[in-house]
């Protein structure tokens, strides 16, 4: 019999690990593969491992490095988005430099996580990554926000967003889950798929991080 995953299928999240420390990424693989509606489907040592070896089975939620040799994790992200659109990168780090949040969020990650985790919030972060969910550590969601109101935007974006929706992009890019921020609205998560594909719609996007960084930058939030 196959184990419900967290989303209410049958089919486990399919997770593949780009970790260049062999006892980490063994300490994630464990993890993964040791929790019901999980499967770790492969484990790289590299970005360009990684670009190159998922074809054979593209996962739902990849887990980043950010530092790695060679080609950093930070670097690697467009790239990954570009040649897997579907796969949900989920980004990890022992530290929180302002460069690398920047430029994974910016490149298209859908969250960043810190390495100190625990694991049941690693877990919780990888099924809210797959349903669309955009989860970041408390103190990287702060730095983010910090990092976009200290950019001087380009041009204030116009845009015909309701106020329901400019909240909503609010705690989006405080790390938000859809699911936090039903309840917060008192809302069915439905009902903010709802508004978050209306979102992308009049922002012209195609994802959170699309969103959020258009929003920050052209300061609607």
């Amino acid at each position: 019999m196959t184990a419900e995953s967290p989303i209410g299928t049958t089919r486990p999240i399919r997770v593949a690990i780009v970790e260049d420390q062999r006892v980490a990424r063994e300490g994630l693989r464990l993890i993964v593969d040791a929790t019901p509606g999980y499967r770790c489907v492969r484990t790289y040592e590299s970005a360009e491992d990684g670009l190159n070896g998922l074809a054979s089975e593209v996962p739902d939620v990849l887990l980043l490095d950010i530092h790695l040799p060679g080609m950093s994790g930070a670097e690697a992200v467009p790239l990954f988005r570009e040649k897997y659109p579907s796969m949900r990168i989920l980004m990890l780090s022992g530290l929180s430099d302002d460069d690398s949040v920047f430029t994974s969020i910016c490149g298209g990650a859908s969250g960043y996580i810190l390495k100190k985790t625990p694991p049941a919030k690693l877990l919780e972060a990888v099924s809210d990554a797959f349903t669309g969910g955009a989860p970041m550590s408390p103190e990287i969601a702060r730095k983010v926000v910090n990092l976009f109101q200290k950019t001087k935007p380009h041009a204030r974006v116009e845009h015909d967003l309701t106020p329901h929706e400019v909240r909503l992009l609010g705690l989006l890019a405080q790390g938000y889950s859809y699911q936090a921020a039903a309840e917060k609205f008192e809302v069915t998560i439905n009902t903010i798929r709802d508004y978050v594909r209306s979102i992308y719609e009049k922002l012209h996007v195609h994802s959170k991080s699309e969103a959020v960084s258009k929003a920050l930058r052209g300061g609607i939030i």
